[in-house]
């Protein structure tokens, strides 16, 4: 089917985020999908904050995005934002990185205050990218994640409902986008 490119803003190691991430990374896999995960904190942070946009793995990156036919773009919310690991990243992607690509925006954070971070601050951006179709996204509850003794994790059943609900629709989105392509 599709090439998915799961892109994790989270800057800790531990991150909620990045296992939610992973978790939903398989639904698709399970779906046909390719998945690729990227955690951008992997990447050096002289490269990202230095804006060398030729370091390789900053290269790699790129080419990851171009590749990808669809990206879950997560982030951890901080001061009713996405994090600026994930905005060193996206300023460094070309004007259009997100032409003709479907997205899925989500975000974990500790209160309902935050909800709004998704369609206020990650929307607008991914939108001035070039975004194909942005799917709806969700916002998930830092306490209805909870992470397993092996490292994965389990949802809250509420929460984890509406998350496969939102996962299926973006994974039919994709599906739609590769048959228009496919039409060209």
């Amino acid at each position: 089917m599709a090439t998915v490119l799961s892109l994790s803003g989270s800057p800790s190691a531990t991150s909620r985020t990045a296992r939610l991430l992973r978790h939903l990374d398989a639904r698709l896999t399970a779906q046909g999908h390719q998945v690729v995960p990227l955690d951008v904190r992997t990447l050096p942070a002289t490269a990202l904050l230095g804006a060398d946009f030729s370091h390789p793995a900053i290269v790699r990156a790129k080419a990851l995005v171009e590749q990808a036919d669809g990206l879950v773009v997560g982030t951890p919310v901080y001061k009713a934002a996405y994090s600026g690991l994930l905005k060193s990243l996206l300023d460094l992607l070309p004007q259009y990185a997100l032409a003709g690509k479907t997205v899925l925006p989500l975000a974990t954070g500790g209160t309902t205050a935050h909800v709004l971070a998704i369609d206020y601050a990650l929307r607008p951006v991914l939108s001035s990218m070039g975004a194909a179709h942005i799917v709806q996204g969700w916002f998930t509850l830092d306490k209805d994640i909870t992470v397993e003794p092996d490292g994965g994790v389990s949802v809250a059943a509420g929460a984890a409902e509406a998350l496969e609900q939102v996962v299926d629709q973006f994974s039919a989105a994709l599906g739609h986008t590769t048959v228009l392509a496919a039409a060209s």
